[in-house]
């Protein structure tokens, strides 16, 4: 079997215009030169292209796009992105492409302004091509000085060196130059001017006004460069063939016939004799012409013409082989096209005749086409919405299939379909505006979101029908667009060689001519209706016509039915379950007698039907191509790396094949149906093989289908979309020259066609199912596994995909399923084992389950899923050999029960942890964890026997390094922990440390709750320090820098002298009841002379704090913060008094003012009296509380000394009657300095009175208790009598003086 089919690939699904490489390339002449744009030809589409093919570089095709204003440059051989060179006027007909001593790549164009570019591409290296040389790519220009304003016709580059143009008027312009590699941006041509025929005719054509429409030139062609020949073929409209020779001009010309045996008719230019005019050619460039040699006869150089016959129906053609021998032309003979070719355009040809001197051996013409392709007709989409599903979902599919559309097909339409939706009037749906990461996401948002569900005007009901049409019609003409773009962009424009196959060079693909293979022979013989040969495929024939009699709906319900049978466990026998099927579906009733009768008969005419069977199944899962290459044993050379392209067209090839197997295998699917009742006396074998290969080609399908979504790799940097074919071939390719070869071990490397019954799942089938989920296409692995029977090493490929998506808990259950199949003892077929160890690598079968438990962990400890690890550490710990060390595995089980929260489970796991190191290394993560995990209450109940003393440094060490305000609390977790052991001075401790680094936190900017939350702490130390007991309650706390700069100066340990002090290293400090009391204290007064006054400084010292207080009136406070600090009162006492004074002056002078609050208690409104009474009132009661012998009544002396100062008048009797007790010296010289000379008479005679009373109830004992101030007195006695007027007390005085001084000298006596 010699046929050959096509095979093509996409461009824009190998790489998009954004990608490519832009050169811009300048020029010296400005242009404007108006680009016509078609709007049905896209600008992607190429409107010329050539291939150049290298033994040493591989195979380059360059394209002319955007209406001749870019050229791309495309690597057919190699994995690099192309090159877009970006011209300022658009190129002539045909640029050049030529490789110039294997070290550069040029590219010589001529553009419609009149400018002759040459693009040199370097290529230093063979397998990177250009990819390093972007920067050293080089421009030159020549301006055309014939036509400076540009120049029309059709251009032929010959080579590095030379250019030909042909005129409309049969001229030929020649540009020659010798390129010798040197740099610039300029370079030299030499023009020449030619004209056909003799000087004479030339000149005749001078003076003629308007040439002839036939001298028009529309092809050129030369030897194949690199060549020595110089000379250049023309073929004009008037079909002449003309000989021009460098520097001479046109030497000879022929013109040739339009079909063979018929003179050549002459041209309208060469009779005037009423000869009707010949038919001319179509005018344009055309590919018409092709110039060779033969090997051994250098003399002679043959020029192969077809001139087209548009008009006849015999062919659409004749091919001319010219021989040009000197400077003459002889024509050879003729050669007509096929009959096919009727009214059709050659494109281009390539040249393979065989011909001797005299005449050209006729080949036999055969077709090549591309494999049969669906079309989507309005009748195969009406078949499509016969599946279940959404109609949006099933349309979408139908576009997104590999093949169908390409990326810049689907682009076109959605471009073109926004624009319609736009244009029309009214609002428009964000859709139509949004933006979309990929083009399968745009064409899903924006067909049919202008459709709306109505209801009607009359009923209100929804009128879905009306939807459900509008919405297929919007989707039909989105259809429709991208049909009419993809038929535009598979327009012909070139052939080449690309290896040793000849490619087909088309305006958006590039397709290659391949060998075809028996299952898609077969299958394109059934849809054109040819006869295949009845002993080794007639059968094929047979189901063909059995699957025409059956309409669309019936085979679509067969189909659903069968493959629902391969996607569930055979529990009963095929046959059976094939005879159910044929009842439940009425298979017979489905064809009529005529239908039924012509089936019997055929099947009547195959002698040995399971034979038969057989071959067709030989056919359908064979892969001969493979076979006899590993009999040659030529797998193992491998050629160089191929390029995306053709591991595109691999995957065509691919695609095109599993396709025409399924087909095939579908119709004997249904021969089976149809011979239900017959199936009991077949072979199972037969039968389960028939149900195997069904399967495999299945899979080939479903894998050949739409683009499936890949998760784990990063994202292609190619156009979309792309088969899953195509992803995989770049894996499984061996790098094959024979394209047909490459997919055929694409397909035998897969394995889906070497099964033998539905019930085993073989060694490559599942290796296949462990690559898709390697790469990351997790949907279709799931997908193809669920054809497969659950066997342990399908089990074990379907645990890892619920692993990579997330489903932790079936792939656990599947863990521990498969884990019962492993072991010494295992009961597995060798089926079964050999395919579970070819994707169990890290594991042998023949260990016990400990290793595989192993091994499960690790796969879930890859994604995190720290339960399942956790589980299956467990039950690898419980079955572990005894020489191993499960000190690791213990660490994983209590650290992942520990993260998970689980603290019970952790603590369980911790305490029968045989390793002591191991659970010292726990300890401290469980309690952190259990601290974060808002667990500290459970973290008390547990004792943590034998560690106490690592919990507890554990969590000593996040009390002094973490941050006091931060979560969780560690100093209050502590506090808990010592607590509840009855430890309550190391529990003070903690909260007192709690509380000196608030404390240090704190500034006038400072929130509330950091204040509350160092009294708290304060309150809390206070609190547990007074549980402890009363002759240890005290507290040693470390030194540390901050202890130098306390406000208050405490107790500390000195036991090291000073100098023998570590350096960093600080005192201890010890720390009583009392110290904590007055930090607290300072800091809550600190606080509420800041709350009270905002403009003081923050924090303020322990006097400054009393001043504001007192300052402020708040004597309540001011009195209260000054004797928990020990600060002195005498201001605070001073200014109460001298507000006293104020009221009883002026009563009204509290209505007056705001700071007479401490008047206004609930205690002082309950005090009869006028507010002058209840503020001396206050001010009696404040000294009594304050003032006293600790004091010495200093405060009682203040006030009484402020009276004075500030009245005249007698202060209040209790003030007295309380120095008088305690400070009567007092009275007396406080009188004495404010001249109150009578009162101070009148004390001196109380206190006189009092100290006699005294000596009378107990007599002296020592000389010091007659003792009384006896200067004082002399001084109020000298004072007195110096008054102008004389105190009526001082005699008395004096009297009692004497009295007294006499009593003490008979004291005095008498103790002598």
């Amino acid at each position: 079997m010699d046929e050959e089919i096509l095979v093509a690939a996409q461009l824009s699904s190998l790489y998009v215009p954004t990608q490519a490489h832009h050169v811009q390339v300048p020029t010296a002449k400005a242009t404007d030169f108006p680009v016509s744009a078609d709007p049905n030809f896209p600008a992607e589409h190429a409107v010329y292209s050539t291939v150049l093919q290298s033994t040493q570089t591989g195979t380059f095709l360059l394209r002319v796009l955007h209406e001749g204003l870019i050229l791309e440059l495309i690597s057919l051989s190699m994995d690099i992105l192309p090159i877009r060179f970006v011209l300022q006027s658009p190129v002539q007909s045909a640029p050049g492409l030529f490789l110039w001593e294997d070290q550069e790549l040029h590219i010589i164009a001529l553009t419609l302004a009149g400018s002759l570019h040459r693009l040199i591409i370097p290529l230093r290296e063979t397998q990177d091509l250009w990819k390093n040389e972007l920067s050293n790519i080089s421009t030159r220009e020549y301006l055309v000085k014939a036509y400076p304003d540009g120049v029309k016709g059709v251009v032929y580059v010959h080579g590095t060196h030379c250019v030909a143009v042909g005129l409309a008027n049969g001229a030929l312009l020649r540009f020659d130059t010798e390129y010798s590699g040197a740099t610039g941006s300029t370079e030299m041509w030499t023009e020449t001017m030619f004209h056909p025929g003799s000087f004479l005719s030339s000149f005749t054509s001078f003076l003629s006004a308007a040439p002839s429409e036939g001298a028009e030139i529309v092809a050129l062609a030369s030897h194949p460069w690199p060549t020595d020949v110089g000379s250049v073929w023309s073929l004009s409209r008037d079909r002449v063939l003309r000989f021009w020779k460098p520097k001479v001009g046109c030497v000879a010309s022929k013109l040739l016939s339009l079909s063979p045996g018929r003179e050549a008719t002459p041209s309208p230019s060469s009779s005037s004799n009423g000869v009707t005019p010949q038919v001319l050619l179509y005018p344009g460039p055309q590919s018409l012409l092709r110039v060779f040699t033969n090997s051994g006869d250098d003399d002679r150089i043959y020029i192969l013409v077809f001139i087209p016959t548009p008009s006849l129906a015999a062919s659409g053609g004749n091919f001319h082989l010219i021989a040009a021998m000197g400077d003459h032309l002889q024509e050879i003979g003729h050669l007509p096209t096929s009959r096919r070719t009727a009214y059709c355009h050659l494109q281009d040809f390539m040249k393979t005749l065989l011909f001797d001197d005299s005449s050209v051996v006729a080949p036999m013409w055969t077709t090549v086409a591309y494999p049969p392709q669906i079309e989507l007709t309005p009748a195969y989409l009406e078949e499509v919405l016969l599946s279940s599903g959404s109609l949006a979902n099933k349309f979408f599919e139908v576009i997104m299939r590999p093949g169908m559309f390409s990326p810049l097909t689907l682009r076109l339409a959605v471009e073109s379909y926004t624009t319609a939706c736009l244009s029309s009037p009214g609002p428009h749906p964000p859709q139509l505006s949004d933006a979309y990461a990929t083009i399968g996401e745009h064409i899903a948002a924006i067909v049919g979101c202008t459709t709306v569900l109505h209801r009607d005007a009359h009923t209100g009901a929804l009128m879905h029908t009306q939807y459900w049409n509008a919405l297929k019609r919007d989707w039909e003409g989105f259809i429709a667009r991208c049909r009419e773009i993809e038929r535009s962009s598979r327009g012909p424009l070139a052939l080449g060689k690309h290896d040793k196959s000849i490619i087909v060079i088309e305006r958006e693909r590039v397709a290659a001519i391949v060998t075809e293979d028996l299952p898609i022979h077969l299958y394109t013989a059934l849809t054109l209706d040819h006869a295949l040969p009845s002993p080794p495929y007639g059968l094929f024939g047979l189901l063909w016509a059995v699957r025409s009699r059956l309409s669309p709906p019936v085979l679509f319900n067969l189909e659903n039915c069968l493959v629902d049978i391969l996607h569930q466990d055979l529990a009963f026998a095929l046959a059976d379950i094939i005879h159910d099927l044929a009842t439940r579906s009425n298979f017979r009733d489905n064809l009529d007698a005529e239908a039924m009768q012509d089936i019997t008969q055929r099947l009547s005419e195959l002698s040995d039907l399971p034979n038969v069977m057989k071959t067709a199944l030989d056919v359908i899962g064979g892969l001969e191509v493979v076979k006899a290459e590993r009999e040659e044993e030529t797998l193992a050379t491998i050629s160089a790396p191929r390029s995306e392209w053709w591991r595109a067209i691999t995957a065509d090839y691919a695609i095109a094949t599993a396709n025409a197997r399924y087909e095939l295998g579908f119709g004997l699917r249904h021969l089976v149906v149809f011979l239900a009742d017959d199936l009991k006396q077949w072979n199972p074998a037969l039968l389960a093989e028939i149900f195997a290969v069904f399967r495999g080609v299945a899979v080939m399908r479903f894998v050949s289908g739409p683009r499936t979504t890949c998760t784990l790799l990063e994202p292609r940097t190619t156009g979309e979309p792309s088969s899953l074919v195509h992803r995989l071939v770049h894996f499984y390719a061996h790098n094959k020259h024979d394209v047909c070869v490459a997919a055929h071990e694409f397909w035998d490397s897969a394995g889906w066609l070497q099964g033998i019954s539905p019930s085993f799942a073989a060694k490559l089938e599942v290796s296949f199912c462990e690559k898709l989920r390697q790469l990351g296409y997790f949907q279709a692995a799931r997908d193809i596994l669920s054809w497969l029977p659950r066997t342990p090493a399908v089990n074990y490929v379907l645990a890892r995909l619920y692993i990579n998506i997330g489903r932790a808990d079936d792939a656990t259950f599947l863990f521990e399923k498969l884990a019962g199949s492993l072991g010494p003892d295992q009961q597995l077929s060798g089926d079964d084992r050999m395919a579970l160890a070819a994707v169990l690598t890290d594991v042998d079968l023949t260990d016990d389950p400990f290793f595989f438990y192993l091994h499960a962990a690790a796969l879930f400890r890859t994604k995190t899923l720290t339960y399942q690890e956790t589980v299956f550490t467990e039950l690898a710990i419980s079955i572990a050999p005894a020489e191993y060390d499960p000190t690791a595995l213990w660490a994983t089980v209590i650290k992942g029960y520990t993260d998970l929260g689980l603290y019970d489970d952790a603590y369980t796991a911790w305490t029968v942890c045989p390793s002591e190191k191991q659970k010292r290394e726990s300890a401290s993560h469980l309690v952190y964890q259990m601290c974060e995990g808002n667990a500290a209450q459970t973290l008390m109940t547990y004792n943590f026997s034998g560690f106490a003393d690592e919990v507890e440094d554990c969590l000593a060490f996040k009390v002094r390094n973490a941050d006091p305000r931060a979560r969780p609390n560690y100093s209050r977790i502590l506090y808990g922990w010592y607590t509840n052991r009855g430890d309550h001075k190391n529990a003070a401790l903690t909260m007192y440390q709690r509380a000196r680094k608030l404390r240090h936190l704190i500034s006038s900017t400072s929130e509330v709750s950091l204040v509350k939350e160092t009294c708290e702490a304060y309150l809390i130390a206070l609190n547990s320090l007074s549980l402890a007991d009363p002759k240890t309650a005290w507290m040693i706390l470390p030194g540390s820098v901050d202890s130098e700069h306390e406000p208050r100066k405490r107790q500390k340990l000195r036991k090291i002298p000073e100098d023998r002090y570590t350096p960093g290293r600080f005192e201890n400090e010890v720390i009583h009841i009392e110290d904590i009391q007055y930090e607290y204290a300072l800091l809550t007064a600190q606080v509420d002379i800041h709350l009270r006054h905002q403009s003081a400084e923050f924090p303020l010292p322990p006097s400054s704090i009393v001043l504001r207080l007192t300052e402020l009136n708040c004597f309540d406070r001011a009195l209260s913060t000054a004797r928990s600090l020990k600060v002195d009162m005498t201001d605070t006492f001073t200014r109460l008094t001298v507000q006293c004074l104020h009221l009883s002056r002026e009563p009204d002078f509290v209505l007056q003012e705001d700071n007479w609050d401490w008047l206004l208690t609930d205690k002082a409104s309950s005090w009869s009296g006028t507010m002058a009474d209840k503020a001396w009132r206050y001010l009696r009661q404040s000294l009594a509380f304050h003032d006293g012998s600790e004091t010495d009544y200093r405060y009682s002396r203040t006030v009484l000394e402020t009276i004075m100062q500030h009245q005249k008048a007698p202060p209040p009797p209790w003030l007295i009657s309380a120095l008088e007790v305690h400070h009567h010296e007092f009275l007396i010289r406080i009188n004495l300095r404010y001249g109150n000379f009578g009162q101070a008479i009148e004390h001196t005679l109380s206190m006189i009175h009092k100290e006699e009373a005294r000596l009378a109830r107990d007599p002296p004992k020592t000389a010091g208790s007659t003792w009384l101030p006896y200067a004082t007195i002399d001084q109020v006695l000298i004072a007195a009598a110096e008054q102008d007027v004389v105190h009526p007390q001082l005699a008395q005085l004096r009297t009692e003086i004497s009295a007294r001084m006499k009593r003490v000298e008979k004291l005095s006596n008498f103790a002598r």
